[in-house]
């Protein structure tokens, strides 16, 4: 059985914490490996779903690692020729602009769930061809 993975990573403050679009990303992304987990196991595809906690020290390096999420070790917004951008944030995050990702009609804080199914069902096409 060929494997997909799902990636997501974010800041989580020493209380267990992350911000709202982080927390909301979450929901997405949960929601998003059931469907596409339920999907592609009809063609022989396991999904698998990993989350990763930043620390406060790694996020400060580089906050646009957080909220951010890998299929199959590429970034969403390749799959779906997004771009990277970033905007204010609040509580975990201070001061710091976190990750948004930008398509050609919108730009989005928190993640919604049917742009990771496409980007999952572009996955999992390229698995299917190799």
């Amino acid at each position: 059985m060929k494997k997909l993975i799902i990636r997501w990573q974010r800041l989580v403050d020493d209380a267990g914490r992350t911000c709202d679009r982080c927390s909301n990303t979450e929901s997405s992304v949960e929601a998003s490996f059931t469907k596409l987990n339920k999907a592609l196991s009809e063609l022989g595809i396991e999904v698998e779903l990993k989350k990763e906690r930043l620390s406060q020290s790694t996020f400060k390096k580089d906050p646009l690692q957080s909220n951010r999420i890998m299929i199959s070790e590429r970034p969403l917004e390749d799959w779906i020729g997004a771009t990277v951008g970033k905007s204010q944030c609040c509580t975990v995050c201070g001061e710091s602009e976190c990750r948004t990702i930008s398509t050609e009609q919108n730009t989005f804080e928190t993640i919604p769930e049917n742009i990771i199914i496409r980007a999952g069902l572009l996955a999992a096409a390229d698995l299917l061809t190799n």
